[in-house]
């Protein structure tokens, strides 16, 4: 075969691959610019100014509110060759008020694996989840090593506020304590629980270093709790323990209860985490919870 020839049937067998991944760069700019379009500045606290006069937001303020450069994301937009890492799509659905269908539309288009929880939930079978239902009172969730919520009962949608209310995504342990409203006013000894949960999460993350879905959670949790980023630089390690922990729930009041993990498998992996309660009280409180939020409990 001569060397024209064989030119000739490279491209041939190239083109379909880079027609394909140049359609999909600009379906992906193209959703991009449409969704930044229209997210209003006051929806992320920003000013409007008499002189805006592109719809939505400005691709500088996308780039900024997304902790990435303004000519990266102008390439974004471009349809330009560019490698997106996943840390970089999370901040720009979070940016963007995607959600979870535009988020798993972005992931796709970009080529990408989405690594939140709200992707997949590994470790939660049939069995697992009518297990936590048939601990209704006690409440149960299913958590993974890093925290992610991943199943969870009727009682314990209920222990620290609206859990169903929550995206997927956030649903986080150590993103919930650290930051939300709600979770932060239900824990009773809040600074020394953000400090044993820094430690633990460092604990975990040491087989996980390389790992995507770690990486956004620390330098999320880095950006937005200062408590977290003091403890995270004391470099502490814990191992998990069983513990009494005290809560003030928003619907029945003090609740004491006691911590148990329920390991899923031979490695540290997904767990089963219940709460016992210490007293008679409690435990009355409880059924109180579980009987106040009637109807099917949580997918």
């Amino acid at each position: 075969m001569t060397t024209m020839a064989q030119e000739s049937l490279r491209q041939t067998a190239a083109a379909p691959r880079n027609s394909s991944s140049e359609i999909r760069r600009h379906e992906l700019a193209a959703f991009l610019r449409s969704r930044r379009e229209r997210i209003t500045p006051e929806q992320v606290g920003l000013p409007r100014g008499a002189r805006r006069r592109t719809p939505g937001l400005r691709r500088e303020e996308v780039a900024h509110l997304s902790a990435v450069g303004v000519t990266w994301y102008t390439w974004l937009e471009q349809a330009r060759d560019i490698h997106v890492s996943v840390q970089v799509l999370d901040a720009l659905a979070r940016t963007l008020m995607l959600d979870r269908t535009e988020r798993v539309h972005l992931f796709q288009l970009a080529g990408a694996t989405d690594p939140t929880p709200a992707a997949h939930c590994e470790g939660v079978t049939d069995s697992v989840r009518t297990t936590l239902d048939q601990l209704d009172p006690l409440p149960a969730c299913v958590q993974n090593s890093r925290y992610d919520i991943l199943a969870y009962n009727r009682t314990y949608a209920r222990l620290f506020s609206d859990l169903d209310a929550i995206p997927p995504e956030d649903r986080n342990c150590m993103l919930l304590v650290h930051t939300n409203p709600d979770w932060r006013a239900a824990i009773v000894h809040l600074d020394e629980t953000m400090r044993l949960m820094a430690a633990k999460l460092r604990a975990s993350m040491a087989g996980h270093l390389s790992e995507p879905a770690w990486k956004m959670l620390v330098k999320r949790l880095q950006t937005e709790s200062p408590e977290f980023r003091e403890n995270w630089e004391r470099y502490e390690v814990v191992v998990n323990r069983t513990k009494t922990k005290e809560f003030r729930n928003p619907y029945v009041g003090l609740l004491t209860v006691c911590h148990t993990d329920l390991w899923l498998g031979p490695e540290h992996g997904p767990r089963m985490v219940t709460y016992t309660p210490v007293d008679e009280v409690t435990r009355e409180r409880l059924e109180k919870l579980h009987l106040m939020f009637g109807g099917p409990g949580p997918q």
